[in-house]
């Protein structure tokens, strides 16, 4: 009788089980480390922070918005605009030197994406999260990862 080799039927096994992984959500503590990082800096900014607390917000926005377009959260048109400027003006006010920082209506609109990328985090399979970054990535490629009115300015 010919014995069969195992190997394939473990490579298979795992690429099973990473195709069912891509379907879940992260795990748990991993959404929630990711999720406090954007709230700290989200606090951060409303104190007087730093460019890095900006562009963490900056990156969840993005990939709080992708993943809404695919499917997954809720964001409107008016929210991802109010967002875009409070993140410009937080950019502006940091490159002349006035201050890293967000208040009133400017953290309220980025407060409102951090929920639901908070929300999103707990919710969205992993291939989402994973396209998302993707999108994330090639967006730092080319240059793109500010708010869309900035890129006007430079």
């Amino acid at each position: 009788m010919a014995r069969t080799i195992p190997f394939p039927r473990q490579a298979q096994a795992a690429r099973a089980r990473r195709n069912k992984a891509m379907l879940l959500p992260i795990p748990r503590a991993s959404a929630n480390e990711l999720a406090l990082q954007v709230h700290l800096a989200l606090a951060s900014l409303r104190a007087g922070g730093s460019d890095r607390d900006a562009q963490a917000l900056l990156h969840a926005h993005v990939l709080s918005t992708s993943m809404a377009d695919a499917g997954y959260g809720t964001l409107t048109q008016a929210q991802v605009c109010e967002a875009d400027a409070a993140l410009l003006a937080c950019y502006e006010r940091g490159r002349t030197g006035d201050g890293w920082r967000l208040e009133g209506a400017a953290f309220d609109a980025l407060a409102a994406i951090v929920t639901v990328y908070d929300e999103q985090l707990q919710r969205a399979p992993l291939w989402v999260l994973t396209e998302a970054s993707e999108r994330l990535d090639r967006m730092g490629a080319a240059g793109m990862v500010e708010p869309a009115a900035m890129r006007k300015l430079a």
